[in-house]
């Protein structure tokens, strides 16, 4: 029987490592490659604060996950992964349900001879009063255009009534890349609404809080990098408060440690990532304290040589006699992604598995149109700061190499046409 590898996950580590051995493995008929997920699209996760904002059209950067295993020789399963029965080496999917409830495509099981679960990490309120409540959270698509739909409605609602001078208080929690570039996009996105007539709200008017409980922002980052991010958020008018942990949201605003009220209509939380709550001692797999499950240098669970885990959800040692655990960055899910197709390759040969070591290529943080600033690493130049458009030309490109890691060179050159051809024929902001 041909071998089957089911991944679990169709986020950029998962979706790309299913087209990269549907290609090689898949299309000569050496093993049978599965991908599972929730959803029947897959959008760039760092790009959900564009959508957020309106800055970005989901619709037009999404991939289908069924056209996409047709064109590159794997098998899409929809469904989110309920359970594991590593005995008999399959997997639980749940029933998917339509807008009415009905049940579009029932429960069932995946049996695999290798299991990679890529399924990323959701947002960690760290269990705040009132958080899960009244914040909104950027993990999904669907959570982004919730928020931009809301945050039209301020608009069109002022717009409306013929208000003078509307106001809209939004909060932000958590300084690292999300909340930093959410607020920048934001602040974009406020003159962008009044030069398209809904004015009511001016720019000034839209007022943004962006909360770190740490001493500054964008934490996992050098202060070379993040003071310079600081000031500009704050040139752009966005209010930084630093050293204040959020105790309690409501559905006012917030409230600080330290007795800060903070007035707020749209609340976004931003701070700390965890696994999905389900990988928790799953069928007896090791796990940690944020439900990712512990994986060896070769990526293999602690338990289980047959069960690999990758990017956010997985807990994977340095490596090189480094001390902690690999840093949930996408440009990680890519390195491992590319480590796998070697290894699971390697494993149906019946070889040794290399094992992975992380290397920190850099950081880039966009600031919509405004700014970027970032560093990017290597072994010939050392640390390189950038800022300014060089930064943004960076930043870009690190999209357009998902993409082409996706579609391939010709076609990606495709999309950047389109893209081009499409600012001059629509709206500079999503309307709607």
């Amino acid at each position: 029987m041909t071998h089957r590898i089911v991944i679990v996950g169709g986020g950029a580590g998962g979706l790309e490592l299913a087209t990269r051995l549907g290609r090689t493995l898949g299309r000569r008929g050496l093993a049978r490659v599965i991908l599972a997920d929730a959803n029947l699209t897959h959008i760039w996760k760092p790009l959900l604060h564009e959508v957020a904002a309106g800055s970005l059209n989901s619709t037009e950067n999404e991939l289908n996950y069924v056209a996409q295993a047709k064109w590159n020789h794997f098998e899409f399963q929809l469904g989110r992964m309920s359970g594991l029965d590593r005995e008999r080496q399959a997997i639980q999917l749940a029933a998917t349900l339509d807008e009415h409830g009905r049940e579009l495509v029932p429960a069932r099981e995946l049996a695999y001879d290798t299991l990679v679960i890529a399924v990323g990490s959701t947002t960690h309120d760290f269990g705040t009063l009132g958080a899960a409540q009244h914040c909104l959270f950027l993990d999904t698509r669907e959570q982004a255009e919730r928020f931009h739909r809301q945050l039209l409605s301020h608009y069109l609602r002022a717009h409306a009534n013929g208000q003078d001078t509307g106001e809209i208080d939004v909060a932000i929690v958590g300084a690292g890349a999300t909340g930093v570039e959410l607020a920048a996009e934001l602040h974009h996105a406020a003159h962008e609404l009044a030069a398209y007539g809904l004015d009511r709200i001016r720019p000034e008017n839209m007022r943004i809080t962006l909360i770190e409980a740490g001493p500054r922002v964008l934490p996992a980052l050098p202060e070379r990098i993040s003071q310079p991010v600081h000031d500009t958020l704050e040139r752009l008018g966005v209010t930084v408060l630093t050293g204040a942990a959020v105790s309690e949201v409501s559905a006012e605003g917030l409230k600080t440690a330290d007795g800060r009220d903070i007035p707020a209509s749209l609340k976004v939380w931003a701070a700390g990532i965890r696994a999905p709550a389900f990988l928790k001692d799953l069928d007896g797999l090791e796990s940690n304290r944020l439900n990712q499950l512990v994986v060896r240098r070769t990526l293999q669970t602690t338990r289980d040589d047959a069960i690999f885990a990758l990017g956010d959800c997985a807990a994977c040692p340095l490596g090189d006699d480094r001390e902690g655990n690999v840093p949930p960055r996408a440009q990680a899910a890519h390195q491992q992604a590319s480590l796998l197709v070697r290894s699971l390759r390697a494993r149906l040969e019946g070889r040794p598995l290399e094992p992975y070591a992380y290397r920190d290529y850099g950081s880039l943080i966009s600031l919509s149109r405004f700014s970027a600033v970032g560093n990017l690493m290597g072994n010939l130049m050392g640390s390189v700061k950038l800022e300014g458009w060089l930064a943004r030309m960076f930043y870009i490109s690190l999209y357009r190499l998902h993409q082409v890691a996706l579609y391939g060179v010709f076609r990606t050159g495709l999309l950047m046409l389109s893209d081009r051809i499409g600012r001059s024929t629509d709206p500079r902001l999503k309307l709607h």
